[in-house]
């Protein structure tokens, strides 16, 4: 099985469509001890299929367009956040307490970017707000790993001992990660989703009409429904006002949506009528998180008969780690791809946060997919997906062979082909849609605009 039917498989798609697809094969793209060019082009190819197939059933089409996935557009599309250029600038990436540090005995990743995970990271550590590397280097060589790991945990901020491969398969975690689908899928609540119009043919657009309520954050999250906007979705991101976003990450995420900010504690009449009319809802908080405002896909069901509900989260919303906060870079270090990617005795990180662009496909894939499946029976639906579940995969959840005889072998990578043009926030370089099918979407309908800006209301 190929890693696209493997994924195809796992969104709930008929067997038989996955000949549509073919693929371009660029040996440099991607490159690591790992697959995860093999998982990169699964996730993409996956996601493609599953906008060609709704775009084929709102259309009246007779057969789904055929999907081509090139390996060089997909390694652009998975480093979107570190090509994106605005006003010539570089994006900020990590900072300067998010990486590796030496312990006692071994290494931890510590994750630091917000203002208030850095301070609960000090805190843990119990070192004053303006530590410095070096005081702080010294703070954790003096301590176990696993030690940092709970201290800072508790503190509320952001730390992973670094694993092997067979330490992570022994963790009651990874157990039940493992026993999981790549994306948990289910039905809820009685028919009654709304009769939406036939989208237009040139460009197809399978997501047109659709509203999406996006309360996700960082990547994976809004990689999803950045491409639900791509695919014509009127997509609105809501965030609390008082939690604080990047704006290099938000400008690379935001295409094609609108930003807003809403208090749920006194705006909870305006989200009420925001999930009135909504088709979507995508959630990217640690799992219960929202389950105080009544965001649980049970109670959205509830008052939103017909609603899809797309859940994204770390580690999984079951086991022992399934209320934890976590990242990309994180989940890289507990599961052991760190320790396989690594180098003379020091840990190693993926070409590209794979874990995050990848789930976040898959996510919009089972989106897509739970649509087609309510066109047919009117009934809403649920999706989980988890990044552990996707790096299970890529370390060894599913047998790989080549892509297939609709395979062409394009050699080394090319260099990305960017797109430029004008916004808000200034001229924005960036990385093309991954996703090609016929007669799909070549770019996003705007550019992202600055956060929190737009009113909380649909279009």
């Amino acid at each position: 099985m190929t890693d696209i039917a493997f994924a195809w498989a796992a969104l709930g798609g008929d067997p038989a469509l996955v000949s549509r697809v073919s693929t371009v094969v660029r040996r440099g793209a991607l490159d690591a001890r790992l697959p995860v060019r093999e998982l990169a082009r699964a996730c993409v190819g996956a996601c493609a299929l599953a906008a060609a197939e709704l775009g084929a059933r709102r259309a009246g089409l007779a057969e789904v367009p055929a999907v081509r996935v090139d390996d060089g557009a997909v390694a652009t599309a998975f480093h979107s956040e570190r090509l994106l250029r605005i006003d010539g600038r570089a994006p900020v990436a990590f900072a300067p307490l998010s990486r590796f540090w030496r312990t006692a005995d071994g290494w931890v990743r510590t994750h630091a970017n917000y203002p208030h995970h850095r301070r609960r990271l000090l805190d843990a550590l119990e070192l004053p707000a303006d530590a410095a590397v070096e005081r702080v280097a010294a703070a954790l060589a003096e301590r176990s790993a696993t030690d940092v790991e709970e201290r800072v945990y508790a503190a509320g901020g952001l730390a992973v001992a670094l694993r092997t491969p067979a330490q992570w398969a022994a963790h009651e975690q990874a157990a039940e990660v493992s026993r999981r689908p790549l994306a948990e899928r289910g039905t809820t609540g009685p028919a009654h989703a709304r009769v939406l119009r036939p989208p237009a043919v040139s460009p197809l657009l399978p997501a047109a009409g659709l509203r999406v309520l996006d309360l996700t954050r960082v990547i994976a999250g809004p990689v999803g429904t950045r491409t639900l906007a791509l695919l014509g979705a009127d997509v609105l991101r809501v965030d609390p006002p008082w939690l604080p976003e990047l704006p290099d990450q938000h400008a690379d995420t935001g295409f094609g949506k609108r930003s807003a900010t809403l208090d749920l504690r006194t705006g909870r009449e305006t989200f009420e009528e925001l999930l009135a009319r909504a088709d979507v809802v995508v959630t990217g908080y640690r799992p219960g998180a929202l389950d105080r405002f009544g965001l649980s896909p049970h109670a959205l069901a509830e008052r939103r008969p017909g609603l899809v509900v797309a859940q994204v989260s770390a580690w999984g919303a079951y086991g022992p780690w399934g209320g934890r906060r976590g990242f990309d870079s994180l989940v890289q270090v507990a599961t052991g791809i760190a320790a396989v990617e690594g180098t003379a005795g020091r840990p190693g990180a993926l070409p590209a946060q794979a874990l995050d662009h990848g789930t976040g496909y898959l996510l919009a894939a089972a989106v897509l997919r739970a649509l087609t499946e309510r066109s047919y029976d009117g009934r809403g639906r649920f999706v989980r997906l988890a990044l552990a579940r996707t790096a299970d995969w890529l370390t060894g959840g599913v047998e790989r062979d080549a892509p297939g005889d609709a395979a062409q072998d394009a050699g080394d990578g090319t260099p990305p082909r960017l797109i430029e043009r004008d916004s808000a926030l200034g001229r924005l370089r960036y990385a093309p849609p991954a996703l090609s099918f016929t007669d799909g979407p070549a770019d996003w309908p705007r550019p992202p605009g600055p956060w929190g800006t737009d009113a909380p209301r649909w279009a």
